[in-house]
């Protein structure tokens, strides 16, 4: 008889988790068991399968119902993403499941703490900054690039409780400058916590694994340099693609500029889906497709999201 993968957990988080949804998926079943115990772990599994919250049960779990720290070492769990859009809505998908695991915890009379969240990026106003350096949150959400400026100011101090460190999209940092800044600023973070990081890395494309558990594990002394252990959990599989070529033009000896052939189809595309996404060449493209869209269907069908537009655009 197999075990139950939520058996490790508390009974008000397994609970609520049973109420949420009809049972986890291949990834989590597959990921607790490492995470759970402690161990840095590096998860490959599909968009949609729970990798994010494969991630962070175990330190959700840990926050609600362990003691309560003082003040200044309550920031326990770090979550750095690539993608600023992404550790947005990371910061608002972890509201459900904390809200749902301590109602479930009132029911039962369990005593809870509940954990605080803040997202720190470039967006992050200076007065917010400020207020969560003096009153640190449990869970710190932030990119790459702010994590380096926070270990560059007084901020600092508020990484030093710091126990778990999970990597969103890991495949987008591995081989690149971002990753190796990264990766030094994961060390810098580990020397102010003096222990070492439980680190959990996760992405849907991330290959060759065993290289980017090297990545993610980082290693200590100078010779021989020893990488530190990773387990890996593949929790892969193939896609199902679906993949046409259509040709918006009758005649192509002499289209001209295809775009207007093309915006029909597109907008059919989008309405006929829930989510649609539109891969162009460059920022100036996807700015006058997306206008070219909403004019065709007389109302707001489609945005061009970079780094590039306005903040409250962004968030919208």
């Amino acid at each position: 008889m197999a075990l139950d993968p939520l058996g490790a957990f508390h009974p008000a988080v397994a609970e609520w988790f049973r109420d949420a949804f009809p049972r986890p998926t291949r990834a989590q079943e597959r990921a607790w068991p490492e995470i759970v115990a402690g161990r840095s772990t590096l998860l490959l599994a599909p968009t949609g399968s729970g990798k994010t919250l494969a991630a962070f049960l175990a330190a959700l779990e840990r926050l609600l119902f362990a003691a309560v720290p003082s003040k200044h070492a309550r920031c326990r769990v770090l979550y750095v993403s690539p993608l600023r859009a992404l550790a947005v809505d990371v910061e608002k998908n972890l509201r459900a499941p904390l809200a749902g695991i301590a109602q479930v915890a009132g029911r039962r009379g369990d005593a809870i703490h509940l954990p605080t969240v803040a997202l720190r990026t470039g967006d992050t106003p200076q007065p917010e900054r400020a207020r969560m350096a003096r009153t640190p949150p449990d869970i710190l959400i932030t990119t790459p690039e702010s994590l380096y400026l926070i270990l560059s100011s007084e901020a600092r101090a508020i990484l030093r409780s710091v126990e778990v460190a999970i990597l969103d999209e890991i495949h987008a940092l591995v081989g690149t400058k971002r990753g190796a800044h990264l990766a030094l600023s994961l060390e810098r973070v580990e020397e102010l916590a003096g222990r070492p990081l439980q680190r959990i890395g996760l992405s849907a494309t991330q290959r060759p694994l065993e290289e980017v558990a090297r990545f993610l594990g980082g290693g200590e002394g100078a010779t021989p340099w020893q990488p530190r252990p990773v387990r890996i959990v593949d929790a892969g599989a193939n896609k199902a693609f679906d993949l046409r070529v259509e040709v918006p033009a009758d005649d192509m000896s002499s289209p001209g500029s295809l775009w207007p052939s093309i915006h029909p189809r597109l907008l059919e595309l989008v309405r006929a889906h829930r989510t649609t996404i539109l891969f162009v060449n460059n920022r100036r493209l996807a700015e006058r497709l997306a206008a070219a869209l909403n004019e065709l269907a007389g109302e707001d069908v489609a945005r061009a999201p970079h780094g590039s537009i306005a903040r409250a655009q962004r968030l919208a």
